[in-house]
Order: structure tokens, then C-alpha cells, then sequence
């Protein structure tokens, strides 16, 4: 039996889902991009804080460790959805913006 494959990840439907989820608690009025870019700070300081006193070994090997991996993926899913967010109130185009910023790092810092 083949692994799965891991499955695409459609940026667009997320954010409907995201608009959906904060409509349906009525928190539409606390998702400025503000406050959505304060709540990824944090949720990334969270996920600083799993590695924080860990040397580069152990930080490495972390995500073989069943319990310290779903940690991880929480962190990075809570910072994913909310960069997502900021993105969907911004109108920015995720996809686009990750081109642009990949060719402008390709000018920047030639390979060898």
C-alpha cells in the first residue's frame, strides 16, 4: 500500500470556510487586519515557544516525536489560517504575492 498523498491545499476555499466560521459566531467585526496580524504574532510566538529552549538537534528531530508533531502542526495550522485571513480582508492574492516574492528573492540572493 502507497503512502497518501498529501492533499492540495486550496487557499481560496479555506478563506470561504474561515469567512463562513467567523460569520457563523458573528466575529466579523474583530477580524480587522489589525487584529488578525496581532493574533498571528502571537500564535507564532507560540509556535517559537515549542522550540525555545531546544538546541538544533533536538529541534530538528521534534516532529518524529508523535505528541511534539501534532503540537507543531497546531501552531503552524493557527499562524497558516490567520496569514490566510489577513490575506482574505486585504485582498490580497496569496498565490500571486508568493510568485512575486519568490522571483524577487531569486534577484536578490543568485545561486552560486
Amino acid at each position: 500500500m502507497s503512502p497518501a498523498q498529501p492533499k492540495a491545499l486550496d487557499v481560496a476555499a479555506l478563506q470561504r470556510r474561515l469567512r463562513d466560521f467567523a460569520a457563523e459566531r458573528r466575529w466579523q467585526h474583530f477580524h480587522t487586519p489589525k487584529n488578525l496580524a496581532t493574533a498571528l504574532v502571537v500564535e507564532a510566538a507560540e509556535l517559537a515557544e515549542l522550540f525555545q529552549w531546544q538546541t538544533a538537534e533536538e529541534s530538528i528531530a521534534a516532529g518524529a516525536d508523535p505528541v511534539q508533531a501534532e503540537r507543531i502542526g497546531d501552531e503552524i495550522a493557527d499562524v497558516l489560517l490567520y496569514l490566510l485571513q489577513i490575506a482574505d480582508h486585504t485582498g490580497i492574492d496569496v498565490a500571486a504575492a508568493v510568485e512575486r516574492k519568490l522571483a524577487k528573492n531569486a534577484l536578490k540572493h543568485p545561486a552560486p
